[in-house]
């Protein structure tokens, strides 16, 4: 797809993954963009393995199979490393962004080789500590964000407080815990991709 890029969620029914692409489409409509998510129906029991997409473009968007091929790939559960091919398909010059207590060194054994970009986010040791409870899916939407570069971070953040301001109106303590495990999870990965990026350049 010209002019935009693909991205393609894993992880287990209850996580957040279906969720979290449904709010990434919708933070990149508001910024202007031409935007798709959407989950691979299946069997949605809890704890399944489910897929999710996200296509966010500049120009119309004609395209409407999965995707199979994407830019970015995003693992919300790191036990589906053991049983998910998560980087079928993932182009070379895109990224993998895996959620684990690893590093991206530990765990780049597990990927089949893959010689694109890896960064890990402990996003259930970021959720436990801003929200109370392992919701990884809002520090791993910061993640993707901050790798993808689809948008700045303040104009993320800026609309993301706007959305959960409006969805949860009545739990203000909730718009807090939410907009931090998100600052804290894309300034944890910006900080990733800049040591990677130098480390390139000594190379």
């Amino acid at each position: 797809m010209k002019n935009g890029i693909e991205i393609r969620w894993h992880g287990r029914g209850g996580q957040g993954a279906k969720t979290a692409a449904l709010l990434l489409a919708d933070v990149a409509f508001k910024t202007g963009k031409n935007v798709q998510g959407f989950p691979e129906y299946g069997p949605e029991r809890m704890g399944a393995p489910i897929t999710a997409y996200n296509r966010i473009s500049s120009d119309v968007i004609r395209v409407h199979s999965n995707i199979y091929h994407p830019d970015y790939v995003v693992v919300v559960d790191e036990t589906l490393l053991h049983s998910v091919d998560v980087t079928a398909g993932l182009k070379k010059d895109g990224a993998i962004i895996v959620n684990t207590a690893k590093s991206a060194e530990e765990i780049k054994g597990q990927l089949n080789g893959y010689q694109g970009g890896i960064y890990t986010v402990d996003a259930r040791k970021i959720s436990v500590e801003t929200l109370g409870k392992n919701f990884p899916n809002s520090p791993m939407l910061a993640a993707i964000v901050a790798v993808s570069r689809v948008m700045d971070r303040e104009t993320f953040i800026h609309e993301m407080k706007a959305s959960y301001a409006h969805k949860f109106a009545k739990k203000p303590e909730v718009i807090e815990g939410n907009m931090k495990a998100l600052e804290r999870a894309y300034d944890t990965v910006a900080e990733a991709m800049k040591e990677d990026a130098a480390r390139r350049k000594s190379a």
